[in-house]
């Protein structure tokens, strides 16, 4: 995994899936009985066992963890909660300059202290079998939902700030940089080994906005990043039209979805950047040869050139049958092994 991040040749095309951490695994419906997701991300010791349970029980190269994108808000102050069904709640959006200046800065140990233990627990499990992933939410992804206050389809109140008031959108976006930053280098302080960035609602944004509102901020925190030797995953939603200014903002890798082929996105963000991606989740609910199909259409489209880790191009469905993402894994294993090409 790691060795794909940075373009080297590996001895298989890696493979971890986005929300791999639960959703459609027996034992961790099994502990959503006893925890909600906040207590479960918030808790090391349960948080490093869901975050474990994908590693055995899927063969992926990559463990990723078991966290919420919200999480960093609780010590910026910003109350919020998870409603089932609905998603991030935030009974108190920001939408004045009062509320943007309440917004606090601390130190990320202070802030999410389970996280950061977390990590160390899961690292030391892991024992190199497999690769870890930290990541964050966006600061355009979390200062949407801090403005809207919940889950939206066309985010006006976040556009109205943003073309209306443009200042106080930028000092948002320059608060929530500076927490996720913190965040982030904590992560790997304390032992993640790539760092993922989630901009889910990016797709509402036409190039020119992008590059004016949100670009210079992702741009800031992949650079402080990569400044502490880790590779990067700039992940978008419906982005097909911002691949190349995602590329700009400086991560390893760019991570696609199914709305965009492989080899066409490769070409638009440089073969000098990787990609992940990029099957459609919804495939995994389709009988075996569908899955079997598309997943070779992909690798055939990578051509096994060097920095393709292969994901879905969006998180897990929670009735996805685990068995047959582990006929999945393998599949990728065994039709891109070196060996096997090389005839050894």
């Amino acid at each position: 995994m790691l060795a794909a991040c940075r373009r080297q040749p590996t001895d298989s095309t890696p493979v971890w899936f986005m929300r791999q951490a639960g959703r459609c695994l027996a034992e961790y419906r099994e502990l959503r009985r006893k925890y909600d997701i906040l207590t479960l991300a918030k808790t090391p010791e349960l948080c490093a066992q869901v975050t474990l349970m994908p590693v055995d029980a899927l063969g992926v190269d990559a463990a990723v963890m078991f966290a919420d994108i919200m999480l960093p808000l609780g010590g910026m102050g910003v109350e919020f909660f998870i409603e089932p069904e609905i998603g991030p709640i935030i009974p108190h959006p920001i939408r004045t300059r009062a509320d943007i200046e309440a917004i606090r800065i601390v130190e990320a140990e202070e802030a999410t202290p389970f996280v950061f233990e977390a990590i160390r627990m899961v690292r030391r499990e892991l024992a190199g079998r497999a690769a870890l992933i930290g990541f964050a939410g966006s600061p355009f992804t979390l200062a949407c939902y801090m403005i809207e206050g919940r889950p939206s389809r066309d985010y006006a109140h976040a556009k109205r700030m943003m073309y209306g008031e443009p200042e106080l959108w930028h000092g948002l976006m320059a608060k929530v940089t500076e927490v996720i930053v913190r965040y982030l280098r904590g992560q790997v302080q304390a032992g993640a080994q790539v760092i993922q960035l989630f901009d889910s609602w990016v797709g509402i944004l036409g190039p020119d906005e992008y590059a004016e509102y949100v670009l210079p901020y992702s741009r800031r925190i992949f650079s402080e990043v990569k400044a502490l030797g880790v590779p990067t995953i700039h992940f978008g939603t419906g982005a097909a039209s911002l691949l190349e200014l995602m590329a700009e903002a400086g991560p390893d890798l760019v991570s696609v979805d199914w709305r965009v082929r492989l080899d066409e996105a490769w070409e638009r963000i440089g073969h000098d950047r990787g990609i992940q991606g990029n099957l459609d989740p919804a495939a995994m609910l389709a009988p075996w040869h569908y899955v079997e199909k598309k997943a070779l259409d992909i690798l055939r489209r990578a051509n096994g050139r060097p920095g393709h880790v292969f994901n879905l191009g969006h998180g897990v469905l929670p009735d996805t049958d685990p068995g047959k993402l582990r006929m999945l894994v393998d599949l990728v294993h065994e039709s891109t092994s070196r060996s096997k090409e090389e005839g050894v």
